[in-house]
């Protein structure tokens, strides 16, 4: 009688022990504009994934990927964001950018809202404006 217990006991243990926690999550995507030029190879693209919840306050960023440009537009981008830290009833976005030697060349202009909730479309496709 006293196997029973313990024989319950270590099946839930086992069952447990196989769930993962939270994984990571990821956002797929596709920077592009419309002008007909190409970029530098030494341009950067830098994405990020932001929380624009408070109107007062900077962005709390949840995820970025920066590095050397791969290529001409679209660039593909990925990131990677800890699903533990999207709250409810918060706004996020997702913001590029293309920088030639630390001078902005290339930034989005329109807010590109995500739910991240898993009905957010994959890939996004973020259109960059040029700075003058």
């Amino acid at each position: 009688m006293k196997a029973l217990p313990m024989i319950l006991a270590s099946g839930l243990l086992t069952a447990c022990v196989g769930q993962p926690a939270d994984e990571t999550r990821h956002l797929e995507g596709e920077v592009f504009y419309l002008q007909r030029m190409a970029l530098p190879p030494a341009a950067t693209l830098s994405v990020s994934l932001q929380d624009v919840s408070l109107a007062d306050a900077p962005a709390v960023e949840l995820a970025r990927q920066n590095g050397p440009v791969q290529g001409q537009v679209p660039l593909a981008f990925r990131l990677d964001y800890d699903p533990a830290k999207v709250q409810p009833n918060r706004r996020y976005a997702v913001s590029a950018r293309i920088e030639l030697d630390g001078r902005l060349m290339f930034i989005n202009t329109e807010q590109h809202s995500v739910k991240l909730d898993g009905s957010d479309p994959q890939p996004l496709r973020i259109k960059v404006d040029p700075v003058r």
